[in-house]
Parts: C-alpha cells; structure tokens; sequence
C-alpha cells in the first residue's frame, strides 16, 4: 500500500463525515451554483422520446438541446421498461419560452433563466423561461446537471424534485484564455476547451493568437505574416477561425481575439522583416515606420470580418524598448520628434487604440499601457490587470472598466496555485462605491502555453478553472465564506467533466497531478 499523502487523508476524513458527493444524493450538486434553489424528495424519469417545444424557433437551441440530451446519456444505453414505471413520475419534455426575438451574442447579453422541474403529481412537463436564447443554454447546462443515468432504472433520472433556480450571472464577462503561439492548440483541442467551458458557464474564450514564438493564423491582407507559424501543417485559415468563432457561439461564447503589440511581435517578421527595428534586434514591432501601422490596421480589418465580439485585445505588455534607442535610424526618428522610449511606447499603444476603434472594436489592454499612462488611453479601454492586487481599485477609481486575471491567483501555468485560491479570489477585492464596483466587468483565468499543448491542456485548466467560473458567475453572498465547504461539490462536478469526456485533474492535487492511486473519482 502506497504512502497516503496528506491531501488525500483530508478527503477520506471528508467522506467520513458525509461532505462528499459519491454519486447522486441528497446535496445539491450544481456547479456555479445558482442564484435561488429550491428542492424536494422526489424521483422522476425521462421518458425514452424526452423531448422539448419552444416559442422560438432556433437552430442554436435545438442544437443546445440535442447537445444537453446527449451529455444526460453519455452513452448509456436506455432498455428500461417505461410501462413498469408510475405515470406520474414521467417527464415527458422541456418547455422552453424565450422573451426576446434577439439572437445575437455580445457583451452583456441576458443570460438570466428560470428553470422549473415539477413534481410528480405535475403535469409532465418541465418549464424554462429565459429572455434570451443565450440565458436559455444557460438553463440547459444547469438541467443537464439535475439529470443522470440510473443504473438501478436503466433510465434517465432527476432527484429531489420539484426544483425551481432562478439565476443569473453576476459578471458579464467570465474569460478563458488560451495561447496558440507558445504551443500550437489544433482546432478538435480548441473545440474541446469551448465545450468545457460552457459546462462551467464561462462566456468568454481568450484567443492569444500570436506572440514572439508563432504567428499561426493566416491574415489575407498580409499573407506572409502567417510564415512565422512553427509549420505549415500548424497554422489557421480564415475558415478554421471563422468556424471556431462560430462554434463558439452557438455555445454562448464569445471570442475575444488579440494581437499583442508591440511587444510580444517578434514573428511577425518572419514574412515581413521590415517589422522588426534591425535583423539583430527583432522586437518590440519598429514604432518609426509606417508599414508597422499599416499591417495592424489590415490585420484588424481582417478581425473585424471573423471576429464579432464588442472587443479586441492589443496587449501592450512586458516592452522593452531598448531597441528602438540603440537602432540608429529610430534612435533618429525619435530625436527628430523630441520622444523618448516612454514616450513612443504611449504613441504606439494610442495608434494602434485608434485603429481598433475605426474598425468599431472597443479595446482591451494589459495593465502596463494603464500604469504608465492610464489618463491617456481612450475611455473605450477596459483594463486587463495581471500583475497583482490593487490595480482594479485604481483603474475603477479613473473610471475606466477592468478585467481581474491577477496571476497570482488566476493564472493556470502556475501550477502550485491550488483551486482554493482560485475560488478565494474576489474581483472587486476593496473597491466599495457601487457605481466603481460596476466598472469591473468581471475576470479571466490564464492558459499560458509554455508547458501545455494539446497532450495535457484540459486537466491544467479543469478543475481550478471551475473555481474562479463560481466565483464570476454565482451571486457573492452564496458564495462559500470558506472553499473547503464546497470541496465535494466541486469533486463532483470534476468527476462530472470526466465523464463527459474532460480530461479533469482530480480536486485533491495541485493542477494537473495525476490520481494518487485507486479510488472513486469522487474521493480524488
């Protein structure tokens, strides 16, 4: 017998009093957890033509729900014998009433529903309302959690009916990013990561397309820009990007894409070396030429074609500015218009904040561009802090927006970042005024892709990623004063993920550690 290590005795003295989950019981096994909740004691069962009728006729809700019916079976196949079974206690479909004819997703969209299973002596229908269709797939994730196959029915089951939630997010932005330069991600494991997120009710997925290491994503306006890829088999089409961005959602999830400039743009010039200050010197992007400008502008013309979101991200992080002070023809340019580095850092991140916003982007930038120079960037910007705490006080108080990905805490290559700091973290941590409490549209957990590819991305995102959705989505005075009392239910819904095919870290590791030895998945 292997030596138990100290997380795992936590857990066993867990289950010995009750706290976990080992497959359905009587805890309520949501995960966000829902705004309002109310249960009962009861047992029903979907009939084998389960099925839904909806006031709004939309190929994205249908699929929703062929999708929720799907993830209900996971492959079971269901040979009970329907007539052996109570009238009353059959559920016969979902009733689906959407009050807005407005389909499309952006920042902000209602994602608020009310979602009635009935009891037995009911009519046989459940009820969901929504204002739009996005708070409906919402209402969907949260029934299909309320579902699962018995193996004693033979059937699919809901207990502790009638239920009645009523909820709604308390964030309108609830981000994911991952990174396809540092390791290229193929489109399947970039379709993955989507679904997953959606089960864990996050809406936004990052896309941190390029970086110094690849530039894998083909731009029409600017073809060779795409030679920086690692290879010509790891790149996208417009096409690929289009279809994620579609897929996307189609799940009520937004894509916010970004180009980080003008750091972080070393292969750019690859294809077009006129890019880089000098050959030996090859970032940040040359501030002094006009071709620099000009590939951003046509690249952001291309994103505005497949990128739709309300946002687009130009990073302006970590930019060492040396080369442009020790190439002499910048070192030139710049004396010419009485600049320092500083001071063509800001020109930099001001151009290419104009040309977003001709191209109808409003801006997303990391906290360095506000540090050093917060009262000049458009007061279309929306802040990214990363770096620490602190930083959302200060960009709320300018009354600029903020997004809270403090690495500290959020960052999911930090792989010693345990998922109880995940779920501790609060966004608006200090911030008191109401109307600067507003200005924090919510938070992101970082996938950098140093030490992830397609081979182990999903158990370094899940579960700690599942933390922080809790923390965006559920409302604050629900939330878990302490993350030990949520331990079980987020057990269960990692084992949940597994079984829906995420490849999930077991709850009682650091990231992405492996089991440490044989077990239930709900004890790991």
């Amino acid at each position: 017998m292997g030596k138990m290590g100290s997380e795992m005795l936590i857990y066993v003295l867990l289950l010995m009093a009750g706290v976990l989950a080992s497959g359905q019981s009587s805890q309520v096994n949501i995960w966000p957890m829902p705004a309002s909740v109310s249960y009962g004691h009861t047992h029903l069962y979907l009939t084998n033509d389960f099925g839904f009728s909806s006031n709004y006729g939309s190929e994205i809700l249908k699929d929703a729900f062929d999708r929720m019916l799907a993830l209900i079976k996971l492959d079971h196949v269901i040979d009970a014998n329907f007539s052996a079974f109570n009238s009353s206690s059959l559920l016969q479909g979902l009733h689906i009433v959407i009050s807005s004819p407005n389909g499309q997703l952006q920042y902000g969209v209602d994602e608020s529903y009310k979602l009635i299973v009935p009891s037995p002596e009911k009519p046989a229908y459940a009820h969901l309302e929504a204002k739009t269709v996005y708070g409906a797939l919402q209402g969907l994730q949260t029934f299909s959690q309320l579902c699962y196959f018995s193996v004693t029915s033979r059937v699919l089951q809901i207990d502790m009916s009638p239920w009645t939630i009523i909820d709604q997010p308390r964030f309108s932005y609830r981000g994911l990013l991952i990174d396809t330069s540092r390791h290229y991600l193929p489109v399947p494991v970039i379709k993955k990561v989507i679904d997953s997120m959606s089960y864990a009710k996050l809406n936004v997925m990052h896309w941190h397309i390029v970086d110094t290491q690849s530039f894998p994503l083909e731009i029409p306006s600017y073809p060779k820009l795409w030679d920086g890829a690692y290879s010509p088999s790891e790149r996208y089409t417009v096409a690929d990007a289009a279809d994620i961005v579609s897929y996307a959602q189609k799940r009520g999830i937004n894509v916010l894409a970004e180009i980080d400039v003008p750091g972080h743009a070393l292969s750019w010039g690859t294809g077009y070396p006129s890019l880089w200050p000098s050959k030996d010197c090859q970032q940040p992007l040359d501030v002094s030429n006009e071709f620099t400008f000009k590939v951003i502008d046509g690249i952001l013309s291309d994103f505005s074609k497949i990128f739709n979101f309300k946002f687009v991200h130009l990073g302006g992080d970590e930019v060492n500015t040396s080369c442009w002070t020790t190439t002499p023809r910048i070192r030139n340019w710049l004396k010419k218009r009485g600049m320092n580095e500083s001071q063509a850092y800001q020109y930099f991140v001001l151009r290419a904040q104009n040309i977003a916003l001709s191209h109808g982007y409003e801006i997303i930038n990391w906290e360095e561009t506000f540090n050093d120079f917060g009262n000049k960037l458009s007061r279309k910007t929306v802040v990214h802090n990363w770096l620490g705490g602190g930083v959302a006080q200060r960009v709320v108080a300018s009354g600029l927006r903020c997004i809270v990905s403090n690495q500290d805490k959020w960052y999911l290559d930090h792989l010693d970042t345990p998922w109880q700091e995940f779920y501790a973290n609060e966004p608006v941590t200090n911030i008191t005024n109401l109307k600067q409490q507003k200005l924090v549209i919510g938070g992101e957990v970082c996938m950098w892709g140093e030490t992830v590819d397609g081979s182990d991305i999903e158990q370094t995102i899940w579960p700690r990623a599942a933390a922080a959705a809790e923390r965006l989505w559920t409302p604050f005075d629900k939330l878990a004063k302490n993350p030990r009392d949520v331990t079980g239910r987020l057990a269960h819904f990692r084992c949940l993920l597994n079984q829906r095919g995420v490849a999930a870290a077991p709850v009682a590791g650091l990231g992405r550690a492996a089991p440490e030895g044989p077990g239930s998945c709900y004890r790991q």
